[in-house]
């Protein structure tokens, strides 16, 4: 439930903090809060990955994309992910998320995000992401092109990306995905 009230919290905040370019980097500010914490007194690391997703709100909110994509019905969800970590983060800690699109492949979009507390990294992740239409079915690459602009100059996009999303896929929702363990 905290997480709700975070998400409604950070989307309030989004209104009000500086515009930017959905090719620039969002820093979305944090604290460690008691409900985030494990039996060894730091942050969970399945907080880490919630909290991202709140950080990608903003930079969609603040880029104006957001509002692109539900106009049009459509909406992000997260296909792969991978995370490390580096330092923990303790209670009342503050730190911020940085988030920066690198740029597409085939089929999706891929981010990175970095966990930072005075300009140190303490935790860096990689998500790859689809847009779907409520309306059933995936939004085409060259769509969300055609509404985020061309990326910047200069390949942003890591060269082991591709063989990760190959290696990471899942069969497709409508084929079979029977779980046996070889």
């Amino acid at each position: 439930m905290h997480f709700l009230l975070r998400t409604l919290l950070q989307s309030l905040r989004s209104r009000f903090r500086s515009r930017l370019g959905v090719w620039e980097v969002s820093s979305t500010p944090f604290r460690v809060i008691p409900t985030d914490l494990d039996v060894l007194r730091h942050m969970n690391n399945g907080v880490y990955l919630s909290l991202l997703d709140i950080a990608r709100l903003d930079l969609m909110q603040r880029s104006g994309t957001w509002s692109k994509l539900s106009e049009r019905g459509w909406y992000p969800v997260v296909v792969a992910e991978t995370i490390s970590f580096r330092r923990s983060l303790q209670l009342w800690q503050r730190f911020e998320v940085e988030s920066r699109v690198l740029g597409f492949d085939d089929r999706s979009v891929l981010m990175e995000q970095r966990f930072v507390v005075r300009g140190e990294i303490y935790a860096r992740a990689f998500i790859r992401a689809r847009f779907l239409k409520r309306s059933g079915g995936i939004v085409p690459v060259d769509d969300l092109k055609a509404i985020v602009g061309p990326a910047p100059a200069g390949d942003r996009f890591p060269e082991w990306a591709a063989s990760w999303a190959e290696a990471t896929k899942l069969p497709s929702t409508k084929a079979p995905a029977a779980s046996v363990w070889e």
